[in-house]
């Protein structure tokens, strides 16, 4: 059974696309509560720059079919890099909290734009390959969310009042991308003119949408909120904390390049249901932790965990969307944004009522939504396809 993956220069410009808006990610969730004690908010305030990300994503989402049969995926990616990049500068250039907000959102929609059409670039590219080329590109993209991590941990740790400008260099990684990995030889997918995918989907679809939505809601609370509940835990400083983060991006690049490969024998749904359960094991030692060495295991399986879920739950919605890939993916990136939108901020405002342990218990119901929908709703992905992709 072919276990190949395309790794041509398209695969890399794809991947390291989203290694420049995922070195933001890493340095941003995780940093939530250097922001909030810089801002002096509470924790449903702080919250709220997860809600702008997801009210960003919604937007995206909505208009991603429309703008990629409009502009083409390819050339549609790089507006959305640049678009991000423009947020990010605001971000860093008006601290100010209602200014941070709105820069957030610019620079979310253009994380989404890439994001979104970098998976279905690389499904539509890599054919029977798709989901361990994807598997292995966003695995490269963790690098990104490893290395924001570390510098906006380290700087936060040296140069507290610093920590925002390590988030610069983003600009010139987008650039040198732009000018040195760009794939000018590839020819984008040209869409026949009123070919826009539209239509109702299927109450399949839609129950694995509300799955998706789950899926993401338990990462983007976990990135965003777990640094505070290992100070909370464990103690430290939140500079500290942050850099702890590196176990939870570690565990995630780890998963995306080997958990496919590992996972191969297994159908779709099979291997979604494993990494869920990877997760909540992950979840378990974490939560009852208040150990240091224990904590940072409890993150990398964490990690791991959530690695292929965003994959492995996008390629359900395709199979299930009847042909319309750019219309699920726009609908997966509506859930995406229902999730980044919600989950944070809700914990944020638990956290505010019940203390951020009690609050993380909001985690496990997540995962045990998203587990259910798999069993409930299977992919129509036969054994044989599943095998001959992957």
């Amino acid at each position: 059974m072919p276990r190949n993956v395309v790794r041509d220069r398209f695969f890399w410009q794809v991947a390291f696309q989203t290694v420049a808006v995922n070195f933001f990610l890493g340095g941003f969730g995780p940093s939530q509560g250097l922001l909030r004690e810089d801002q002096g908010t509470t924790g449903a305030q702080a919250g709220l720059h997860g809600t702008a990300l997801g009210i960003a994503a919604i937007i995206a989402g909505s208009l991603n079919s429309r703008l990629a049969h409009k502009y083409g995926r390819v050339k549609l990616s790089w507006l959305g890099v640049a678009l991000f990049c423009l947020g990010l500068s605001a971000f860093i250039l008006f601290p100010t909290y209602p200014t941070t907000l709105v820069s957030i959102m610019f620079a979310g929609f253009g994380i989404s734009t890439v994001v979104n059409n970098g998976l279905t670039m690389l499904n539509h590219h890599a054919g029977d390959k798709a989901a361990l080329t994807i598997s292995q590109a966003n695995a490269v993209a963790s690098v990104g969310f490893i290395a924001g991590t570390l510098l906006i941990g380290t700087i936060a740790t040296n140069y507290p009042d610093k920590w925002r400008l390590g988030l610069f260099l983003v600009i010139p990684m987008s650039l040198f991308i732009y000018l040195f990995l760009r794939d000018k030889n590839y020819v984008d997918h040209v869409f026949e003119d009123g070919a826009r995918q539209t239509g109702k989907m299927s109450w399949k679809f839609w129950v694995s949408w509300v799955g998706f939505i789950a899926c993401i809601g338990s990462e983007f609370a976990t990135s965003f909120w777990a640094a505070s509940l290992f100070k909370d835990r464990v103690g430290g400083t939140a500079a500290v904390a942050t850099t702890v983060m590196l176990a939870y991006g570690i565990g995630m690049a780890l998963g995306r390049w080997y958990m496919g490969q590992i996972l191969f024998r297994f159908h779709l749904d099979q291997q979604l249901l494993i990494v869920i359960s990877v997760q909540f094991i992950g979840f378990g030692i974490f939560w009852f932790s208040h150990n240091f060495a224990v904590s940072l295991i409890g993150l990398f399986l964490i990690g791991a965990g959530i690695s292929t879920q965003f994959a492995l739950a996008s390629l359900r919605l395709i199979d299930l969307s009847d042909g319309r890939p750019d219309q699920a993916i726009g609908l997966s990136s509506l859930a995406a944004g229902i999730a980044i939108a919600l989950a944070p901020f809700a914990l944020g405002l638990l956290d505010d009522q019940f203390g951020i342990s009690r609050a993380y218990i909001m985690v496990p119901v997540l995962i045990a939504i998203a587990f259910i929908v798999v069993v409930t709703i299977p992919s129509h992905v036969s054994q044989k396809k599943v095998q001959s992709e992957l």
